[in-house]
């Protein structure tokens, strides 16, 4: 049992992870910190800073552009080369650096069209920053819970960083209380969660740096017992088997199960992650609640994800079947957006059931799926495969996110009252044709894992 293995049950890999969550949980807060207010940006007339629906959609489409144009896969491809401590420092600080930016435009005074230029630039360093620490954090994962409990641990952060999404879903709307019919939102007002979050970073950091400095001592440890004398040469053969070289990228391009799961989690998150921007513009039209219902119902999303993805990460553990729980979690996510287009208008209950359904496919996909790109792509090149995944993934992302803005700003000029109805359902039509190509993914790779028991998709964890 080799030296990773041996650590994955001591306290050592837990402490590691423990840091590696608090950046992401950050990052998770910032991106979503304006999601319950989205409503707010459908009467800009209400707001100082000045931004509609689109400019709000434009915004929130800037966390992509530089993560789509080449920056996620190139970055990625830095991060095999030169490690996760450096690349990983790197984007952290820009991650930190692109909020400050965001936060500083909001309050800045400048016309509309100029706060929000500043703010989208903000947005995109911010974006690919995040994407790349999120790269760094799921790789250096892998690799301390090497043939240890991986998906359980993977799980574990993707639980707690997605508290950083219920924070900001339920604290936000605190931050920015609901003013009298008349008031302006003043831009101190508005900036309130962008400096909670500038806050959460300055912690992630102080972690991070923690993490950089017990995985150096980490690799120390390892090369003093790789340099003892072994019985045959397979220690140099595998030194010089995980050496990186650009060349490798061109293999997980014709890697056929490696480019389905990277298209489900562009099409499934969509449906989730896109629609969490504009959730209280959807939520409040279609249920009829208020504000604060609204913000309560979204961040069931993240809550059931604290619980139930390292459940699940742990039933792939101990008895794989991953492509059937990726199949099960696009099933449940097409049926919340069904019902989120078509139930009965102002029924509560509807909107709480889609959240449920919607919550157990957001925790059973993620569970089943990252932990299955390990088993299809050599450890030397993975986190170009994580990074590619990304790429697409904010591909997506980008384009859905502008679309939804661009939806409801066009229905909301039919009636300028606020969240509109028509709008809301034709943004969840979208969400329901997003929803069934993620399912006929899904679907793709239960056959091709039927079909290639080899890959061992369907086995659990570390076999």
């Amino acid at each position: 049992m080799g030296s990773i293995t041996k650590r994955s049950f001591k306290a050592a890999p837990w402490i590691a992870l423990a840091c590696l969550v608090v950046p992401m949980f950050a990052s998770y807060f910032f991106d979503d910190m304006f999601s319950t207010l989205s409503h707010l940006f459908e009467n800009p007339s209400l707001l100082e800073l000045g931004w509609n629906s689109a400019d709000y959609g434009l915004y929130t489409s800037g966390y992509s552009v530089l993560c789509v144009f080449g920056g996620l896969v190139i970055c990625g491809m830095l991060l095999d080369k030169w490690g996760v401590r450096i690349t990983g420092s790197l984007f952290v600080g820009m991650m930190a650096g692109g909020a400050a930016l965001v936060a500083w435009a909001i309050t800045s005074g400048l016309a509309p069209k100029a706060s929000l230029k500043i703010a989208y630039i903000g947005c995109m360093l911010f974006g690919l920053g995040s994407e790349i620490a999120g790269v760094a954090v799921t790789r250096s994962i892998a690799k301390w819970f090497k043939d240890g409990p991986m998906a359980f641990a993977m799980g574990l952060q993707l639980a707690i960083a997605r508290l950083g999404t219920a924070f900001a879903l339920v604290i936000s709307p605190r931050l920015v209380a609901t003013k009298a019919p008349g008031e302006v939102y003043s831009l101190m007002e508005t900036a309130r969660p962008a400096f909670l979050g500038l806050g959460l970073m300055a912690a992630g950091m102080i972690l991070w740096a923690l993490f950089v400095a017990m995985d150096a001592r980490f690799d120390r440890k390892d090369s003093s017992v790789a340099s003892l004398p072994q019985n045959d040469s397979k220690p140099q053969d595998d030194n010089k088997e995980e050496q990186f070289r650009f060349s490798d990228v061109l293999g997980l391009l014709k890697n056929k199960q490696f480019i389905m799961i990277a298209l489900l989690c562009v099409f499934f998150y969509s449906s989730i992650i896109s629609f969490k921007k504009f959730a209280s513009a959807i939520l409040i039209p279609r249920f009829g609640v208020p504000v604060e219902a609204a913000s309560w119902m979204v961040s069931m999303l993240p809550f059931s994800t604290v619980i139930f993805a390292p459940l699940f990460g742990i039933m792939v553990d101990k008895i794989g079947k991953g492509t059937r729980w990726m199949v099960a979690g696009a099933i449940l996510a097409l049926v919340a957006h069904v019902l989120l287009a078509f139930a009965p208008t102002g029924v509560p209950f509807y909107g709480y059931m889609s959240m449920v359904f919607l919550g157990f496919g957001y925790s059973l996909v993620p569970a089943a799926m990252w932990p299955s790109v390990p088993k299809l792509v050599p450890a030397k090149v993975l986190g170009t495969a994580y990074a590619l995944i990304y790429w697409v993934q904010n591909l997506g992302l980008m384009l859905f996110k502008m679309f939804a803005g661009n939806i409801l700003a066009a229905k909301s000029q039919v009636g300028a009252e606020g969240p509109s109805a028509p709008g809301a359902v034709a943004v969840e039509i979208m969400f329901v044709s997003v929803c069934v190509i993620a399912l006929l993914l899904a679907l793709g790779l239960r056959q091709s894992s039927a079909r290639r028991p080899d890959l061992h998709l369907d086995s659990p964890s570390g076999k």
